[in-house]
């Protein structure tokens, strides 16, 4: 061990003896302080701006796409190898190799003592990094000190597996500059290993597993994983062991078939390792961030430890002529297994499987009219040579429709989940998050264990609102949309509609939605409504201005009506029969992410609403869910123009300036439960147009979803809530930021600059 110490330190000397080393370490000091600056200064400006930091500012200033981790590691293939370069390649060229060989030295000493050189400059360069960590301290309130660690013991590992290769390549020639250029190349193979042999089972698993692509991607999410500290080991042992085994072939005379032998050893042992590494059951995990954003929810992991041991087989399904043909191409098996990860961490038997078709489902006509005079399989033949694919991979339609009906689906990538013999679909998505969230995954994993699914039934039968229609006042992306995620269906609802004069409602479902009615109930339909309310069902009844004949004789038995009139709220920007009504503490209650809404005073859009007058009731409870702004609205007795410039406020004709509930919630105890209903006094609330209004941030979809879950007992969705980071404030000015700019690109490199100087104008004059 003492000879190892020694031959490092001797390196070490030769290391910052020598400029390039000082040159390096500066240039990275540099690099750093220009990207800490640049995203503190970002930030800074984005608060004095009068806007409030939402997310964590130490995560995107350090591991951020952008930040000063990500540019570090992206640019260490430039600064390796000119570090490694001489550390055997010099021994050779100047003949001290054979003086090493003839002495009381081993092999393996020589290159763990130069290597050992490696690792001290590493840690120079981590002390660096962490320097400017240190300082984050005193310029963002609240870091989070686990994220940072992991952060650096990512970088530090990526280091020393830098550092092996370029000491192995070093051992390879006698020119130093050549050895840069291998160790150069190296790295970039190394990087692109990944997109070799996608489709091929066992070759993908190996060029995975070489890659260094992304293997600090967890680190630096603060997610620190067994199987992400052996590789770096396992790659650090690889090239050490080449490396000896290259020198000790320069001191014996062995054949080929030896060398070949110890070199594919050594090799096989690193695949083994590894492979041993990967078994789910072997991998340890380590969040360490504050709020445990890489471990799914305490919720999720509930859900899937009632699964227990029998095993979950997750089958995706890609159509050539669909969307997102890439998710379930066999390239993309490496990306399916890193999305499940984080449920495979809590249950290792997920099987995942993959299956690629061709079928026209909704797109026969187009596809056909693109082809004339083609026969389907000859469409697909051509499809399937564009993307470098052969057509005997794919499934043909009669063989598709028999193992499952995707006809009534988006024809996109989907995924079929069996457990015990029961199945349910889990949808990706065309936005831009794209693939299923925890919400709609962990929504999936209960359906399959519920034997009863919630189920909401919207009344027909009076003109109410349409669940299928896409229509600006209709409710289809709200309810059943399969293409948006945040549709009821893909949130772990049943819906569907009933006809209020033609049949019975039913005792079992989650919820019944009387939407906006426009016709007087006959008596047979306020019969049913009647009788289920006595029964102790949950209700959500909206209404709109005019209509308060329609609804009010039924809601007068909750002691809710809505008012004569309706809101006006005068803007700049907006019509002002647009009411922005804010949530109220009870609102914040119905869903866990509707306390940040209502901590945010986000505000729900309801265009043309009515107020709702609140006279009490002995039987029931009722609590406002949303409130008007009295400062901007009033509640409008006669009627008004909607695209008027301006509508007056006059007392005089009855107009009413105080705040208005323009929804509320309604319980009671009945039979051991609680009775859940709802009353609003505007119904577009909840329609496509306001779910996708985009000239005003809004919380109708955070409120929607709240509303439906309050009513559903909290059954569904599955909340993924987590609190908001804690560092969202920077505790420096713009200014200030610009003046600590100077000292870290500036001055601080200048200092060790004349260091370095001095130490080599001493150096040479001795």
């Amino acid at each position: 061990m003492k000879t190892i110490f020694r031959i490092a330190k001797t390196e070490l000397k030769l290391l910052f003896y020598s400029p390039i080393a000082w040159f390096l370490i500066i240039i990275f000091l540099v690099q750093c302080g220009i990207v800490y600056s640049k995203m503190l200064e970002s930030s800074a400006e984005i608060q004095e701006g009068g806007f409030k930091n939402t997310f964590s500012i130490i995560a995107g200033i350090f591991s951020g796409s952008n930040g000063v981790f990500s540019t570090v590691m992206g640019n260490l293939y430039l600064y390796l190898p000119l570090l490694t370069m001489g550390l055997i390649s010099r021994e050779t060229s100047s003949g001290t190799i054979k003086l090493l060989y003839s002495s009381p030295i081993r092999v393996r000493e020589i290159v763990l003592g130069k290597f050992g050189a490696m690792v001290a400059l590493s840690v120079l360069l981590v002390t660096i990094v962490a320097f400017f960590i240190t300082l984050s301290y005193f310029t963002v309130q609240s870091p989070d000190t686990g994220l940072l660690l992991s952060s650096l013991l990512g970088l530090f590992l990526l280091l020393c597996a830098y550092s092996a290769i370029g000491l192995f390549m070093s051992s390879l020639t006698t020119y130093q500059i050549v050895a840069a250029v291998c160790t150069f190349v190296t790295f970039g193979i190394l990087y692109n290993i990944s997109g070799l042999w996608r489709g091929v089972p066992f070759l993908r698993d190996v060029t995975y597993f070489l890659s260094v692509a992304g293997r600090t991607d967890w680190m630096l999410a603060g997610l620190i994983t067994s199987n992400g500290i052996v590789y770096f080991l396992a790659i650090v042992f690889l090239f050490l062991g080449l490396t000896i085994y290259k020198l000790k072939s320069g001191m014996e005379s062995t054949s080929p078939l030896v060398k070949v032998t110890r070199y594919g050893f050594i090799f096989i042992c690193t695949l083994a390792i590894g492979c041993v590494s990967a078994i789910p059951q072997l991998i340890v995990y380590f969040d360490v961030t504050g709020n445990k954003t890489n471990t799914i929810s305490p919720e999720t992991q509930k859900i899937i430890m009632e699964l227990g041991d029998e095993p979950l087989e997750v089958t995706g399904y890609a159509n050539l002529f669909g969307g997102f043909m890439e998710d379930g191409n066999p390239e993309s098996y490496q990306k399916n297994i890193n999305s499940w990860a984080p449920y495979v961490r809590f249950k290792h038997n997920i099987i995942l499987k993959s299956v690629m078709y061709y079928d026209t489902l909704g797109l026969g006509g187009e596809i056909r009219r693109r082809n004339p005079g083609k026969s389907l399989a000859q469409i697909a033949e051509k499809a399937a040579k564009n993307g470098d694919m052969s057509l005997d991979q794919f499934k043909r339609p009669e063989e598709i429709r028999k193992m499952i009906d995707l006809s009534q689906e988006p024809n996109y990538y989907i995924m079929q989940l069996k457990y015990k013999g029961r199945k349910t679909f889990l949808r990706v998505f065309p936005d831009n998050e794209h693939w299923p969230s925890e919400t709609e995954v962990s929504a999936a994993l209960k359906r399959l264990l519920q034997a009863k699914i919630p189920k909401i039934l919207f009344a027909s039968g009076n003109l109410e609102r349409n669940i299928i229609k896409i229509g600006d006042r209709d409710y289809r992306a709200l309810t059943n949309l399969k293409s948006f995620r945040n549709s009821l269906l893909n949130q772990g609802f049943d819906v569907d509609t009933i006809s209020l004069d033609a049949g019975v409602i039913p005792s079992g479902i989650s919820a019944l939605v009387l939407a906006d009615p426009k016709i007087l109930l006959s008596p047979s339909t306020t019969a049913k409504l009647q009788k289920y309310i006595d029964a102790g069902g949950n209700l959500l009844i909206s209404g709109e201005p005019g209509k308060q004949a329609v609804l009010n004789p039924l809601l007068k038995q909750f002691g809710v009506q809505l008012m004569n009139g309706a809101i006006v709220q005068q803007s700049k920007d907006l019509q002002p029969d647009l009411a922005a009504p804010f949530l109220t503490s009870m609102a914040g209650n119905l869903f866990p992410p509707l306390k940040q809404v209502h901590h945010d005073s986000i505000v729900v859009s309801m265009p043309t609403a009515a107020a709702l007058s609140i006279e009490g009731s002995t039987t029931y409870d009722i609590k406002p869910l949303l409130i008007t702004d009295a400062r901007k609205s009033w509640l409008k007795k006669d009627k008004f123009l909607s695209d008027s410039a301006t509508v007056k406020f006059e007392p005089e004709k009855g107009d009413l300036k105080k705040p208005f509930p323009l929804a509320a919630s309604i319980t009671r105890n009945l039979n051991g439960k609680e009775q859940r209903i709802i009353v609003s006094g505007d119904a577009d609330f909840m329609s496509n147009a306001e779910l996708n209004r985009f000239n005003m941030r809004t919380a109708n979809f955070a409120f929607n979803t709240g509303v439906f879950s309050w009513l559903s007992y909290g059954q569904f969705p599955i909340s993924s809530f987590r609190p908001m980071a804690k560092d969202t404030l920077v505790l420096v000015t713009k200014d200030q930021v610009k003046n600590l700019r100077v000292v870290l690109i500036w001055v601080l490199p200048g200092i060790l600059l004349a260091i370095g100087s001095i130490i080599l104008i001493r150096r040479k004059r001795k």
